[in-house]
């Protein structure tokens, strides 16, 4: 062991040791409680408000948001609050879509006013003493002013005394009712404004924005597609030696993150043999057997923008031929539904498209009779797919039925799923498959984002194998290394 560390302090950089010059600075970097270019240069680049989102997006978002909204009318957006595990452990914070879309602040407890004559006011929360001691600082007026661009800023504490004011002035309220806040929604005048038909749901406007992404969104979309791609291809890779739902969900939760990315889109569905029947299964606390597949259903957020992927695999190296038939099937689907992936076509259409071409292959298989919805959603409940963006299912409230266009994003993900009761064949019971990619639409087509995560069963069944070869010979070099 002393040699082998003689040996990796040889293969260091020489330090040449002399004298060491620095610069200091009396200028004190504010901290707001969030990254700026700032405190954080590694993150952000001067004009930006979040990680690759400029001040002038924002400010468009704003403006955009504004045209749809009908004259004099006001808009209300509360930050998301926080959610408590015990009474003073909190669950980690995660901002609602529509308030950092149009702020770009991060924190919680804020509530942001927009409207055609005041612009975007923003109505602060005022940290005490006692809260930057336990929990640090947090964004105030100043920074409504200065970093999120805002063109009026209030103390939280003033909304009373404001908001009411600007209710009465404006024709119709929107507001975001997945975070409505007492501290407004109490308001006398607001309530009035309900009682009589003026008060509706902000989100029909905020995620018609939302829908089509701009070429900065795409680009961290595209980053974060990239890492649950990395991280997943690792995981799998894993899979052969630690055959444990628990262990792959924590290890693509790490190789995620290592890569950037703040937290998982979702908690990761990691369901072997018959819990990959379980469209949304999260216990993950199995042992997966030898031969049984894993389902894998994962993805992270960057920077407020989610990833989406899936792959089923046997961890063992091999599918069987039972499990091949089914997983050619679902290939197959998910290749062909993703031709028809272009502007001007819908998600339902392909929905409809996919449903024709999995029904023809469960007959054939044998594990389908009829031509009823209801024998097929026994074996697939689900949709072909959703859109994708700052959140998993962004955008819910536009239709399926609305015509793609450039710079959508949506998943395509075909499966089934057997449940272990099945009233079928012994041989396809307990068994679920999926395979989901996400799918950018463009002028001419569409673009697989995560098109570099293998799919195919040769690919699979290669990486696994190999690497597992290799990874034996690696591990035993390793250890020889270390005892000599």
């Amino acid at each position: 062991m002393q040699l082998l560390v003689r040996k990796l302090l040889q293969r260091a950089t020489p330090f040449k040791q002399g004298i060491v010059r620095r610069t200091y600075s009396t200028n004190k970097v504010h901290d707001i409680g969030q990254p700026t270019p700032a405190t954080h240069p590694q993150l952000l680049k001067e004009g930006e408000i979040t990680p690759g989102i400029t001040t002038e997006e924002y400010i468009s978002r704003r403006k955009r948001l504004l045209e749809l909204l009908p004259e004099k009318s006001l808009a209300i957006i509360a930050a998301a609050p926080i959610k408590m595990m015990t009474d003073v452990v909190p669950y980690t914070f995660r901002q609602d879509a529509d308030y950092l879309y149009i702020t770009g602040c991060q924190q919680p407890g804020g509530v942001a006013v927009l409207g055609h004559e005041c612009g975007l006011c923003m109505f602060m929360p005022e940290a005490t003493r006692h809260d930057v001691i336990w929990q640090g600082e947090v964004a105030g007026v100043d920074a409504a002013l200065e970093t999120f661009k805002a063109e009026k800023a209030h103390p939280l504490s003033k909304l009373r005394d404001i908001l009411p004011g600007m209710i009465r002035g404006s024709s119709k309220l929107f507001h975001n009712m997945q975070t409505a806040t007492p501290i407004y929604t109490e308001l006398d005048d607001f309530q009035r404004a309900a009682l009589t038909g003026k008060v509706k749901d902000l989100s029909n406007f905020t995620h018609e924005l939302r829908w089509i992404k701009s070429p900065a969104e795409l680009k961290l979309m595209k980053e974060a597609a990239s890492i649950v791609c990395q991280g997943l291809l690792q995981t799998m890779l894993h899979s052969k030696m630690y055959p444990h739902e628990g262990m792959l969900a924590a290890k693509i939760e790490y190789e995620s993150k290592m890569r950037g990315a703040q937290r998982m889109a979702f908690n990761p569905v990691v369901g072997g043999g018959s819990n990959g029947s379980v469209i949304h299964y999260s216990r993950n606390d199995q042992k997966i057997k030898n031969g049984d597949l894993v389902l894998m259903d994962v993805g992270c957020e960057l920077h407020g923008y989610a990833s989406d992927l899936t792959r089923t695999w046997p961890p063992c190296g091999s599918f069987s031929s039972v499990h091949e038939e089914l997983y050619n099937l679902v290939l197959e689907t998910n290749k062909e539904s993703m031709k028809l992936c272009r502007p001007g076509v819908s998600l339902r259409q392909i929905h409809n498209y996919s449903v024709e071409m999995l029904c023809k292959g469960f007959k054939e298989i044998g594990i389908m009779e009829g031509s009823g919805s209801n024998s097929y959603h026994r074996l697939n409940p689900t949709s072909i797919g959703h859109y994708l963006g700052m959140d998993v299912h962004d955008s819910s409230n536009i239709s399926y039925d609305r015509l793609l266009k450039p710079g959508v994003v949506i998943t395509i993900e075909p499966g089934v799923y057997i449940p272990s009761i099945f009233d079928g064949p012994d041989r396809y019971r307990g068994i679920g498959i999926r395979i989901e990619d996400e799918v950018l639409i463009t002028e001419t087509g569409y673009e697989v984002l995560t098109g570099s995560m293998p799919k195919e069963v040769k690919h699979i069944e290669s990486l696994l194998n190999n690497y597992s070869r290799g990874n034996g010979t690696e591990a035993q070099n390793n250890l020889e290394a270390a005892s000599n």
